[in-house]
C-alpha cells in the first residue's frame, strides 16, 4: 500500500463523517416528525417532537460543518481533493474562492440544504400546530439532498457525488503512482472565467434561498391534505411564496 506524501486527509474524513451524520439525522428527523404528527397521546407527541428537533439540530450542525470544511479545503488549495482541483486555483481572489464552492453540483446541493436548515428553524419557532407535518416534508427533502452528496450506488448506478473524494481515487493517471504526486500538481483548473464577477458571489445564494423557500408552501399543502384542512394552510404558507 503506497503512502502518499503531504496529503491532508483529516478534513476529508471529517467532511465525510458529517455528510453521513446529515443523512442519518435527516432520516431520523423525518420519522420522528411523522410520529409526532400521527400520535394522539400528548406526552408521546411531545416526546417524538423533542427527538425530531434534536435530530434536526444535528442535521443543521452537520450541514454547516460540511460547508465550512469544504470551503477550508478550497481556500487552503488542497488539490488532492477533486473538488478543489476541479473548481479553484491559487490565483483566485477570496470572494471567487467562495464562488468555487457552488460552481459544482455538490456545492449547490449543500447551499440548498443550508437554506432548508435556516427556514426549518423559522418553522419550528413559528409554525405551532403545523410544525410536525410541515417539518416532515422539509426533513424528507433534506434526506433526499443528503443522498445526492454521499455518492452511493443503487443497483449498480451511482447516485450523487461526494465533494470530499480524492483526485487519485477518481482519475487513472501515471502521476498517482508516485508518492509525491502532489508536488507535480502546481495549481487547480480554476473557476470558469465567465463566472468570475461579483454577481456569481451574490446570485447563487439568493437563487437557492428562493428554491428552498418555495419548498415551504409545498410542505404546508401536504400538511393541509393530511389534516384535511384544505384552506387553513394557505395563510401561514403565503409569506414563504412571496
Amino acid at each position: 500500500l503506497m503512502k502518499y506524501i503531504d496529503e491532508h486527509l483529516l478534513p476529508g474524513q471529517l467532511g465525510h463523517f458529517f455528510l453521513i451524520l446529515s443523512l442519518v439525522s435527516s432520516l431520523i428527523a423525518t420519522i420522528a416528525f411523522y410520529k409526532s404528527f400521527k400520535s394522539f397521546d400528548l406526552l408521546e407527541k411531545q416526546s417524538w417532537l423533542n427527538i425530531a428537533r434534536f435530530s434536526f439540530a444535528l442535521e443543521t450542525i452537520s450541514v454547516v460543518a460540511v460547508f465550512v470544511i469544504l470551503y477550508y479545503i478550497i481556500s487552503s488549495h488542497y488539490f488532492e481533493y477533486k473538488y478543489a482541483w476541479q473548481h479553484s486555483s491559487k490565483s483566485l481572489q477570496v470572494e471567487y474562492l467562495l464562488s468555487c464552492f457552488w460552481e459544482g453540483q455538490e456545492g449547490s446541493f449543500m447551499l440548498w440544504s443550508f437554506w432548508h436548515c435556516v427556514l426549518g428553524w423559522v418553522i419550528i419557532k413559528k409554525a405551532g400546530k403545523w410544525e410536525a407535518p410541515v417539518m416532515f416534508s422539509v426533513s424528507f427533502l433534506q434526506f433526499c439532498l443528503a443522498t445526492m452528496l454521499i455518492g452511493i450506488y443503487f443497483f449498480g448506478s451511482k447516485v450523487g457525488s461526494n465533494p470530499f473524494v480524492l483526485l487519485r481515487n477518481e482519475m487513472d493517471a501515471p502521476i498517482f503512482q508516485m508518492p509525491d504526486y502532489l508536488s507535480k500538481i502546481q495549481d487547480g483548473n480554476g473557476l470558469n472565467a465567465l463566472l468570475q464577477n461579483y454577481w456569481m458571489v451574490i446570485h447563487p445564494p439568493v437563487l437557492f434561498l428562493g428554491f428552498a423557500s418555495i419548498t415551504i408552501p409545498f410542505a404546508y399543502a401536504i400538511a393541509g391534505l393530511w389534516n384535511k384542512d384544505y384552506t387553513g394552510w394557505i395563510k401561514p404558507a403565503i409569506p414563504y411564496a412571496l
